[in-house]
């Protein structure tokens, strides 16, 4: 019992440090994750990430050369996609992102499934 007490407490502790983010910003060679008071906590060179597609809260996408990235609030990549069968990001939203490939719309969970398809019209 305090084995299970003692890792629960360590995961209220450590949940405790994940940031939200607020903005990110693209400036020259650098790309800045602010949290929601302002507070600039992470730096990533653009020429890794390639370009921000789009963030929420919790996550941020960018496409780097026919590569879909996604990373974490703590700017931690965690994801690679191909950009050929995911097309282009037209939007990042809670905990999804939408992307249109031809006349396909996708929409994709925080995690790179593939949740919905629809006809583009």
């Amino acid at each position: 019992m305090s084995k299970l007490f003692t890792i629960l407490a360590l995961v209220l502790v450590m949940g405790t440090n994940t940031h939200r983010i607020s903005s990110v910003e693209t400036r020259g060679s650098w790309i800045y994750f602010y949290d929601e008071t302002g507070h600039k906590y992470k730096t990533l060179s653009a020429s890794s990430v390639g370009e921000v597609q789009g963030y929420s809260s919790t996550f941020m996408v960018s496409r780097n050369g026919s590569w879909v990235y996604l990373y974490d609030s703590e700017g931690r990549k965690y994801h690679t996609m191909s950009a050929s069968s995911t097309g282009d990001v037209i939007g990042v939203a809670g905990d999804t992102f939408t992307t249109r490939n031809g006349s396909w719309i996708y929409t994709w969970d925080r995690n790179g499934k593939k949740i919905n398809t629809r006809s583009a019209r």
